[in-house]
């Protein structure tokens, strides 16, 4: 059976991206499963420069076809930000809830109908040599809360409302409710003719 690395250390990622393409019959790896230590220092400007180098890296050095992604929320009252710097926005040792607090004292005086945003994903797919052979992006639309509500989902999912929800925020989604219409489960639709077709 064909085996599949998802470039992260977070299990969870691992298992939804086994999730979404359940019809691909491979073997998923997380980072851990193959016995190597890699941490890629992020340098580059955009989500798909960011996502092809944890691809390239960890296939060149796992040797596995590779599947990396770089995601984002990005925030039009704030100029496109966190954008590349979600992961960070604040300061790197702020936990997921203070982070998201300190998004909303940003944007305390913004009216709801100017708090558009969007969650943004690029996923890279890397040969087992580290060659780039595909990437795709997805994107889920929205606005920013005036509140965190929900208990689901993780980071920024308690203030974000996505489209087409009745005004639930990704955190009061259920997770089998948020994968179809998450960034990250755009990016991999999009990808999922071109894996059929490697695998």
């Amino acid at each position: 059976m064909k085996q599949l690395l998802v470039a992260t250390g977070n299990p969870g990622k691992v298992k939804e991206f086994a999730d979404l393409l359940t019809d691909l019959k491979v073997e998923w790896l997380g980072q851990k499963d193959t016995g190597h230590d890699l941490d890629v220092e992020e340098t580059g400007s955009t989500f798909t420069e960011n996502a092809i180098l944890k691809a390239t890296q960890w296939a060149k050095l796992a040797g596995h076809i590779t599947l990396a992604d770089d995601s984002g929320l990005e925030v039009d009252a704030l100029g496109g930000a966190p954008g590349l710097y979600t992961a960070r926005y604040g300061s790197p040792e702020m936990t997921h809830e203070e982070r998201y607090l300190f998004l909303l004292k940003n944007l305390e005086s913004v009216p709801q109908p100017e708090r558009t945003a969007r969650f943004r994903c690029v996923i890279a797919v890397a040969d087992s040599n580290g060659d780039v052979i595909q990437t795709a992006e997805g994107v889920c639309p929205g606005q920013i809360a005036l509140a965190p509500q929900g208990s689901f989902g993780f980071g920024y999912d308690p203030i974000f409302i996505p489209d087409g929800q009745g005004g639930k925020t990704m955190a009061q989604l259920r997770p089998e409710e948020k994968h179809p219409i998450s960034h990250r489960g755009q990016a991999i639709e999009n990808l999922k003719s071109f894996l059929t077709r490697l695998v």
